[in-house]
């Protein structure tokens, strides 16, 4: 088990808390110009590093916000990221 560092509760076990994805994907500026294939690929493609990884995530049983953090995919070391 994780052991998640809210930035605003502390340091909490993962099962509070929901995977939002990689950070820092940027929105399409006009999605409904997208192909099927574009909008597939913006939805559902991510980066897969072996090592530092930046992802979202939502304290969905504590205080409920958003935060960006980076985890190391093959130890598992977490740093949060600065707001």
């Amino acid at each position: 088990m994780l052991l998640i560092p809210c930035p605003w509760c502390g340091e909490r076990d993962e099962i509070e808390f929901s995977y939002g994805g990689e950070a820092g994907v940027p929105y399409p500026s006009d999605p409904a110009e997208l192909s099927d294939e574009a909008w597939a690929r913006f939805l559902f493609v991510r980066a897969n590093p072996r090592g530092a990884f930046h992802e979202r995530w939502v304290h969905t049983h504590g205080c409920r916000r958003w935060f960006d953090l980076t985890r190391d995919t093959v130890t598992h070391e977490i740093h949060v990221r600065e707001r």
